[in-house]
């Protein structure tokens, strides 16, 4: 009989529970609050009936420091606070299993392997550049939580793995939000409040879209490849999860193509109809994750029907995608409550105010790196785009006047830092949930995007230090 296995220690290095990291953020962030000084702007009319601030009109107030009561609600303040979000995954969650319970997934999948099956890498840099325009013209970052459900099972087919589909939507959209040649959310919601013509500065985005954009396909075909030519390389390697959508999706091509029946095929027309009225009303109408969320429920229902699904096995589709996306809803739900303790305690326009101060304080040929830099660190606490334009922009633009860097570099900088962070961050909501419709946990993808990252951050420094130097205009 042989002796029994020793249970391995766990390094000390180990990255904790996602749960306990956002825990000792929140817990950071409430005893900053007794000791940051609180302060606050003056909220003023905005581009576009939007609330920004006054950047004159900074001065210190009352402390309001966090106490036991408000430690013990920021986590259900962070939930009802990103309620948009954890109800957006929800219901992405609920309408693919119901989608997936009509069979007409795993057919598409079926065929698009056999397709493709001889250039599955091709796949990558196709869906990447698609998405990445997608999001640079539109600025709807958010898109990823769509992507996902809809290519993890033909990246899973093609022999790769979860962190691969992953890595396509989130790398892709990043590169092209950050970048935002068109992206009314940053760049033009950043120009109006810099005072600058909008969507100028076409040429150096375009330019740094190439390079970001490039860098990641590069990236993200690199690791698929090894994967796919040995399947123990992957970070998903010993995840349960992982083999059962291996056993789901992936079969050999000598086997027979799965046929789709009557039912079937005017299932997957409504869904093709769905899908366009998603574009139409995300181009035209404006909808964002709450409409997106209503379109799929009806979406989900309305199909299953269609299919041949009774009431009952719709409804049970949609618990079980409830189910099995419960763990990213309420991740990006708590990490929400860092900014809400922020937020009560009033030292979130401290901290803005704080790192405009350090930036000014910048020898002149740093200021512009010093911008990015801040950007990247204010993103941490505030992950949206239009949030972060709002608040650190009415500063940043006069202050870049003083200190020697164009205004269009501001906004650069701005652009690259906020971008960049919302895909490292655990405090982005929407990035954590697209992390758990892919099943991969926010320490496995820190451990695949973090070199990436660190391109990417070399990138953008390249292109903030050719912007001062020549003294950007557009």
């Amino acid at each position: 009989m042989p002796p029994p296995q020793a249970t391995p220690k766990r390094g000390w290095c180990r990255v904790p529970d996602i749960y306990v990291v956002l825990f000792i953020f929140i817990a950071i962030a409430a005893i900053a609050t007794h000791f940051v000084p609180a302060g606050q702007f003056e909220r003023v009319p905005g581009p576009a009936g939007r609330t920004t601030i006054d950047p004159a009109s900074f001065q210190f107030v009352e402390a309001a420091p966090a106490g036991f009561t408000d430690f013990m609600l920021a986590i259900p303040n962070g939930l009802i606070s990103a309620g948009e979000v954890v109800f957006f995954t929800f219901m992405i969650g609920g309408m693919f299993m119901v989608l997936r319970r009509t069979g007409i997934i795993e057919i598409g999948v079926d065929k698009l392997t056999r397709r493709f099956a001889n250039q599955s890498l091709l796949m990558i840099p196709v869906l990447m550049t698609v998405f990445a325009v997608i999001a640079t013209v539109i600025g709807t970052q958010e898109l990823a939580l769509v992507y996902v459900p809809v290519i993890l099972p033909l990246m899973i087919a093609l022999r790769f793995d979860s962190v691969t589909a992953a890595a396509v939507a989130l790398c892709a959209t990043t590169a092209g939000f950050a970048t935002g040649l068109l992206n009314p959310i940053n760049t033009g919601l950043a120009q109006q409040l810099s005072g600058l013509p909008l969507y100028s500065g076409l040429g150096l985005r375009a330019l740094a879209f190439v390079a970001i954009l490039g860098a990641a396909i590069f990236f993200v075909m690199r690791y698929a490849h090894k994967v796919h030519q040995n399947p123990a390389l992957s970070l998903m390697q010993n995840d349960e999860d992982e083999a059962d959508k291996r056993s789901s999706y992936q079969h050999s091509v000598s086997e027979s193509a799965r046929v789709a029946n009557t039912r079937q095929k005017l299932a997957a027309a409504a869904t093709f109809i769905f899908f366009g009225v998603l574009v139409y009303g995300v181009l035209r109408q404006g909808w964002f994750m709450l409409e997106m969320a209503g379109l799929f429920i009806i979406m989900g229902v309305v199909v299953g029907l269609i299919a041949g699904l009774s009431t009952d096995d719709i409804c049970e589709g949609f618990n079980k995608g409830f189910r099995d996306v419960l763990v990213g809803a309420m991740i990006a739900g708590v990490a929400r409550g860092v900014a809400v303790i922020l937020e009560q305690g009033q030292i979130m326009d401290t901290l803005v105010y704080a790192l405009g101060n350090v930036v000014g304080g910048l020898p002149t040929i740093l200021s512009a790196i010093g911008m990015y830099v801040a950007q990247l660190l204010f993103n941490f606490v505030i992950p949206s785009g239009s949030g972060q334009a709002l608040v650190t922009m009415p500063i940043m633009a006069p202050l870049s006047d003083m200190i020697g860097v164009t205004r269009q570099t501001a906004v650069l900088a701005f652009q690259l830092g906020d971008g960049m962070g919302n895909i490292l961050y655990p405090t982005s909501g929407y990035f954590m949930a697209t992390l758990a419709l892919a099943g991969v946990s926010w320490q496995k993808w820190v451990k695949f995007f973090f070199p990436l990252f660190c391109v990417w951050v070399l990138i953008a420094l390249g292109f903030l230090i050719f912007a001062q130097a020549v003294q950007w205009v557009g």
